[in-house]
């Protein structure tokens, strides 16, 4: 009997049109974005727009649940402080969910799993995690980031470099000042295929993390949004968005 019940209950979840019938009445979303960390976000140079994966996932929710995004580009280090104070409806912009985050915001359903990854210079490609480890090496990260965290859990403060962005670490990595950037590993290729010939994806397999979309604590928003994400998953369009940035492996 039980068997037959949990059936008929997973039919009916999926089945039912109400999971999807969220209608933001055209409302205008502020959203904050911090646009410096391709392919998530980044500003295209000829047009001045925001485009990235996390762009085109906010557009396809919208247009499932009749919402209008309006995307801001923020610094990351002001970027949860402003969501905190009403200056955004929401934060998209390759945000780990993490315990400490959830105890003071609200997250959306994961979009996406990430793989943590280390660039590197294409010299010292050979280098490994433990080469970082055994100290002298300088392994740099975007201040206030889990790939931060994961920087000093896996080598120790001492040997990780800060930088207020993404682009600044980028650059620290060509100039030698440090020897490897952590990273997501889905931007970690974009920087590969931008720096082709000077920089590679060279330890991957780090931590894996859920990545979500950002709100107030109690903003009844949120449901809103996962109704919008898990139409966007049902019918193929954030596959097929992980396709166009990714491929299909």
């Amino acid at each position: 009997m039980f068997k037959n019940l949990f059936a008929v209950a997973t039919l009916a979840m999926l089945t039912a049109p109400a999971a999807f019938a969220a209608d933001l009445e055209g409302r205008v979303l502020k959203i904050g974005t911090d646009a410096t960390y391709p392919p998530m976000e980044t500003v295209d140079e000829t047009t001045g727009e925001i485009v990235g994966f996390d762009v085109d996932v906010m557009n396809a929710i919208c247009e499932k649940i009749n919402c209008v995004p309006n995307f801001v580009n923020t610094a990351w280090d002001g970027i949860f402080a402003a969501l905190q104070q009403g200056e955004f409806d929401l934060v998209i912009s390759g945000v780990s969910i993490t315990p400490e985050r959830e105890e003071t915001m609200d997250f959306s359903e994961p979009y996406i799993v990430v793989s943590q990854a280390i660039l590197l210079q294409v010299d010292n490609a050979d280098m490994t995690l433990e080469d970082f480890k055994a100290g002298g090496q300088k392994l740099a990260a975007q201040t206030a980031t889990t790939n931060a965290q994961l920087a000093e859990e896996l080598v120790g403060r001492e040997n990780v470099s800060l930088y207020d962005s993404f682009s600044a670490a980028i650059l620290a990595l060509q100039n030698a000042d440090v020897q490897g950037v952590i990273i997501d590993g889905t931007s970690a290729a974009a920087y590969e295929q931008e720096f082709a010939g000077e920089l590679t994806v060279g330890i991957t397999g780090l931590q894996s993390d859920p990545l979500g979309i950002v709100f107030q604590e109690g903003d009844p928003t949120v449901d809103a949004i996962n109704a919008g994400l898990a139409a966007i998953q049902e019918d193929g369009t954030l596959d097929a968005l992980k396709a166009k940035y990714w491929g299909t492996n």
